[in-house]
């Protein structure tokens, strides 16, 4: 086995919006991605860096990503780890890539002192799901994920009140 984990470089961006599309085209988002080098630049090493990513090489050559951020549960009162992307090259799939990578996440995050790691997976992606099993991680019952995103954020934020100013009238 020839497995390399490494902190993603300024040199990877290229690399990291490949995998990520390569993501998005296997979830069948590709037309939702607009994020370009420069947003993962300012992303993973911009001041201050909103997340992480790491690199798998494979015999020497890229085979997978995974990008995280730190976030906080105020129920325990500790941080977790939130996986958002981990992506392994179809053709390197097989090789324990996958289980190396989220690994190397839980390391890291009992090493940062979080409670937890958590990730969201999309309902039809089976293969994906039974992988997540397999490793031991069980689904949230219950909860569903919310978004606010576009013209419903834009108008929230615009009813806001100035900072340090006085609530909004309703």
């Amino acid at each position: 086995m020839s497995l390399r984990l490494r902190e993603a470089r300024p040199g990877d961006l290229g690399l990291v919006v490949h995998f990520v599309r390569a993501l998005a085209e296997y979830e069948k988002l590709l037309h939702e991605v607009q994020a370009t080098e420069e947003d993962f630049r300012n992303l993973l090493f911009g001041t201050p860096a909103r997340a992480s990513a790491m690199i798998a090489e494979w015999q020497g050559a890229p085979a997978g990503f995974a990008l995280w951020y730190y976030s906080v549960s105020t129920f325990d009162g500790r941080a977790k780890l939130y996986v958002e992307d981990v992506f392994v090259n179809p053709g390197a799939r097989g090789q324990g890539i996958g289980k190396a990578l989220f690994a190397e996440l839980a390391r890291r995050a009992l090493a940062e002192g979080c409670s937890r790691m958590e990730w969201s997976v999309l309902d039809w992606n089976a293969p994906s799901i039974a992988f997540y099993r397999s490793i031991g991680a069980l689904p949230r019952e219950g909860w569903t994920l919310q978004r606010l995103s576009g013209d419903a954020l834009r108008e929230l934020a615009a009813t806001a009140p100035p900072p340090g100013g006085a609530p909004a009238a309703h």
